[in-house]
């Protein structure tokens, strides 16, 4: 039996408006208060606009709010970004880091997600740190080689289990509806968690959650939830409809 208990964290990308999103939010908590707690932790990471009135609609429950990224530094001339200690302020339990979408759109490097990551555990969050491969990559027969490299420059110093989640997600799954299979993504797991295993040790290799992050649906959640290595979903579309959502979160 995992000693690992399950994340399922939505992302919400750049999508919503304040009403809505406050409606999504209220959404979520009527899902967890009609029925037993769910078996598994659960995360939503709205936009930065939106994490204030988000966290209102989620007070009381169970149900954490994060942020889709921060900047490395704890304040400065930075105009537009957003510092670790204002989001751990403002509520927020967890940042993700390095996302694939970041590192395309905004060039991010595995230094700059290391960076973010420990500006994250400096303020007390916890770091969901990203890393995947590109389909040109994946038919390179480079998946292993690009997973296992992305991990070792991203992850920041000082990672536990405690402060530190990792998501795989391949990026030609990602909004395409192509789902990795089962065996690919336990396989990616598998060597995820044995290369944390060389940089952490094997009991805090053991401990730590790893995530699966392309296209996880109702539909395909709980195969893709079985698997011995994948512990828990970064949920992108899906976390945009409430019953979407909660069918993945039901299915730990």
């Amino acid at each position: 039996m995992s000693i690992r208990r399950k994340l399922i964290a939505g992302n919400w990308k750049m999508n919503g408006l304040k009403a809505g999103s406050a409606e999504l939010a209220s959404a979520l908590v009527a899902n967890w208060t009609s029925g037993a707690p769910p078996a598994c932790d659960v995360l939503v990471c709205p936009p930065f606009p939106l994490i204030v009135p988000v966290a209102a609609a989620l007070a009381g429950s169970g149900i954490a709010v994060g942020a889709q990224d921060c900047h490395a530094r704890p304040a400065g001339a930075h105009t537009g970004d957003v510092a670790a200690p204002l989001l751990a302020d403002l509520g927020c339990a967890a940042v993700i880091v390095g996302h694939s979408e970041r590192r395309a759109d905004h060039g991010e490097t595995d230094a700059t997600v290391k960076a973010k990551a420990e500006a994250a555990l400096a303020a007390g969050m916890i770091a969901i740190v990203c890393v995947g491969e590109t389909l040109e990559q994946r038919e390179a027969g480079r998946t292993l080689e690009v997973n296992t490299s992305q991990l070792r420059g991203s992850l920041p110093a000082g990672a536990t289990p405690a402060n530190t989640v990792i998501a795989y997600e391949p990026v030609w799954a990602i909004g395409t509806g192509r789902v990795a299979t089962p065996a690919q993504a336990q396989e990616v797991h598998a060597v995820l968690r044995a290369e944390l295993a060389s940089l952490l040790g094997v009991e805090s290799a053991a401990a730590t959650r790893i995530l699966y992050g392309g296209s996880m649906k109702p539909d395909n959640a709980a195969e893709l939830l079985s698997l011995p290595d994948v512990d828990g979903g970064l949920i992108g579309g899906a976390s945009l409809k409430a019953a979407d959502f909660w069918a993945i979160v039901t299915a730990c």
